[in-house]
């Protein structure tokens, strides 16, 4: 992958045991890890978390990034609120009706004395990418979409998730425009730079960085 690719990296604290004691640990060490390897950005996805455990979650992989200067930028998944109150970077914003917009999200840390977060979003059609590429709605561009899963995920011979394939995500980068696409869903090592020949800004994964 060429290094000026974007890199994304997403939080499963499964993947570091079944205790919480554990799982912090280990997510805190992925976050130093990932520092040290130069990933672009983080986000926190314990969307299933108590709300102070994931704030002071937060909080600690921020202490862990930014004691060494980290370019590395945390992101909390949907909780707007969450990222303000730990200081985070920005917000990433799922797909859904009931989900925030990135004006909202602004508007929101402007209120709080936050300065401009960096909001990405997830993108699973063309409409989605239309919407979060400001074409539709300039005040909402968000500054990164996540457009997936472009690979199948298959278990145990079995189909899980369809991809949408390459030649959707080559379409959806045309029609982003200055809006950085990054693609998601099944990227490994083996395929990420195909992603990136048909115009991916970057990939964003979570088993790639684990």
């Amino acid at each position: 992958m060429p290094r000026s690719a974007i890199s994304y990296a997403i939080t499963d604290r499964r993947q570091y045991g079944t205790g919480w004691p554990e799982q912090r640990s280990g997510l805190i060490a992925q976050a130093e890890r990932l520092e040290a390897e130069g990933v672009d950005y983080l986000q926190l996805r314990e969307k299933d978390l108590p709300v102070q455990d994931l704030i002071g979650l937060a909080r600690e992989i921020l202490s862990a990034l930014r004691s060494s200067g980290s370019g590395t930028r945390l992101l909390v998944n949907a909780r707007a609120d969450v990222a303000i109150a730990a200081g985070a970077d920005g917000v990433h914003l799922p797909s859904g009706e009931d989900q925030l917009t990135p004006a909202q999200v602004r508007r929101l840390f402007a209120a709080a004395g936050c300065g401009r977060p960096i909001v990405s979003v997830s993108g699973h059609t063309l409409l989605d990418v239309d919407r979060a590429s400001g074409r539709m709605e300039d005040d909402n561009r968000a500054d990164l979409i996540l457009f997936g899963p472009v690979f199948e995920k298959v278990v145990d011979g079995r189909l899980v998730v369809p991809g949408v394939g390459l030649d959707a995500l080559r379409a959806a980068c045309g029609l982003a425009g200055e809006t950085p696409i990054l693609a998601l869903g099944g990227i490994t090592a083996a395929n990420r730079a195909t992603t990136i020949a048909v115009g991916a800004a970057g990939i964003a994964a979570i088993r790639l960085f684990r």
